[in-house]
């Protein structure tokens, strides 16, 4: 297992010099510069801040000078916000997008789970479709008509929730549910699917000659050789609810990394659009890292690979 892992990270440093590389040179093929937004600026002073950020330098210079720190650590100094560095700025928020991640990845599995099962469990009755019918309606519905909808219900007519803001639990509810419920319908509509392709094969008609219960046939047996497909989405839709939550932050105002990242790209913040794409990259793969041992695990042959 050690060894599976070890080869998953040595495969994924490569991946991560590339997107870094690509991603570097994209941003100087965009015609303009990180400073010609501002009131243009006498030439001495254009050339001295050219030369505090290694600008003047041609582009070449400038990437191996960006990959020496990078190889460090050091993701350089932030062009828009003056005595902040980029490392400071995703340290301060990160863990909050991170947090809403979590929390909304929690909402998918469990609810895409139960809804799944559920909808297996009655195949074809009014429960199936009812469950079908929210599953395609979680799915149809932008994040921000959601959002708004449950601000509406939650925050303005029931006053349970608040509406905006990151300052304890009761702030998590509402952001968590937008974020996640369109993939809880994902998953299922995935569960039901495998649980249903499942239910045909000769174990499970064994267990249940052997008069087992349904519910210990549906979960002991069934969901346990069901799961592979939610294993495999599991991985990109984590990183997906980290990464994808720019207009949920926006949305309920809360400080992660989608408003600075917003930002960056309208300011061509150079080392902060870098940041924030590596830092997302490095979530992408650690995430495909993590799958790729639970497969190992529900599948031991796969380590052997």
């Amino acid at each position: 297992m050690i060894l599976f892992l070890a080869r998953r990270v040595l495969i994924s440093l490569p991946v991560l010099l590339v997107i870094a590389t690509i991603t570097f040179f994209l941003l100087f093929l965009v015609p303009g510069g990180p400073f010609d937004r501002e009131k243009k600026l006498p030439p001495e002073i254009e050339a001295n801040i050219n030369a505090k950020y290694h600008l003047d330098l041609p582009v070449w210079k400038q990437y191996l000078f960006y990959m020496s720190g990078l190889a460090s650590g050091d993701l350089g100094p932030s062009y828009k916000y003056p005595g902040r560095s980029v490392n400071e700025i995703l340290h301060d928020t990160f863990p909050v997008s991170m947090k809403l991640g979590l929390a909304s990845f929690f909402v998918a599995i469990s609810a895409g789970l139960a809804f799944g099962i559920l909808a297996a469990s009655f195949h074809g009755r009014w429960v199936d479709r009812a469950a079908m019918l929210l599953s395609s309606g979680g799915l149809s519905l932008p994040g921000f008509v959601l959002g708004s909808g449950l601000i509406f219900l939650f925050s303005i007519k029931l006053r349970l929730l608040p509406p905006a803001l990151w300052e304890g639990w009761r702030y998590m509810v509402l952001p968590s549910l937008t974020l996640g419920l369109g993939a809880a319908a994902y998953i299922a509509r995935l569960v039901r699917s495998s649980l249903l392709d499942i239910s045909f094969h000769e174990f499970v008609r064994t267990a249940r000659a052997k008069g087992l219960p349904e519910s210990r046939v549906l979960l002991k047996h069934m969901l346990r050789n069901s799961i592979s497909p939610v294993l495999t989405v599991s991985g990109p839709l984590l990183a997906g609810l980290v990464t994808g939550s720019f207009v949920v932050e926006y949305l309920f105002s809360i400080p992660g990394m989608g408003r600075y990242f917003i930002t960056a790209v309208t300011n061509r913040d150079y080392p902060l659009i870098m940041g924030v794409t590596l830092v997302y990259a490095v979530v992408i793969v650690a995430a495909n890292i993590i799958v790729d041992g639970l497969y190992a695990v529900v599948d031991p042959r796969v380590a052997r690979r």
